[in-house]
């Protein structure tokens, strides 16, 4: 019987193989046709000025008529899908990065908000979402009058 030498990183490394196997094989290249990869999730930028909440989604090549805009009380949902076209056989793939499949992204809404005049514009793969703000959450500037004692 021949000796051999316990290594305690072969376990380890072994562990490591099967992980990586694991997500490979649930978040990788791959699933149903048309939604490649894992779901994936917009970049985005919300800000607010005086008067509106705006808030940018990163979303190239998603159709516009693939976008659903949900504005709940207190915050905005984005909803929608990008679609895998195959204009390269899989197996040609040298890299397959981009994520395609639906998404979601939940943002929370600051404030009181006029929920009658929200606009969404979609140009260069960016969207922009404009909420004004109701009239009671914008900020009021009261003047100091100071008086000045004589003596």
């Amino acid at each position: 019987m021949a000796i051999v030498r316990w290594d305690p990183f072969r376990d380890f490394l072994s562990l490591q193989n099967e992980v990586g196997r694991v997500f490979e094989k649930t978040f990788g290249p791959g699933g149903e046709k048309g939604t490649k990869g894992f779901a994936w999730a917009p970049a985005i930028d919300a800000y607010e000025t005086d008067t509106d909440v705006i808030v940018k989604a990163d979303v190239p090549e998603v159709e516009a008529d693939d976008i659903d805009i949900t504005l709940s009380e207190d915050s905005l949902t984005l909803k929608g899908e990008r679609k895998f076209t195959e204009e390269v056989d899989e197996d040609n793939y040298y890299r397959l990065e981009r994520r395609y499949g639906t998404f979601q992204r939940s943002i929370p809404i600051p404030g009181a908000i006029k929920r009658d005049n929200i606009s969404a514009d979609y140009k260069d793969g960016v969207l922009t979402i404009t909420i004004p703000k109701a009239e009671e959450s914008r900020p009021k500037q009261v003047k100091v009058r100071v008086e000045r004692e004589d003596k």
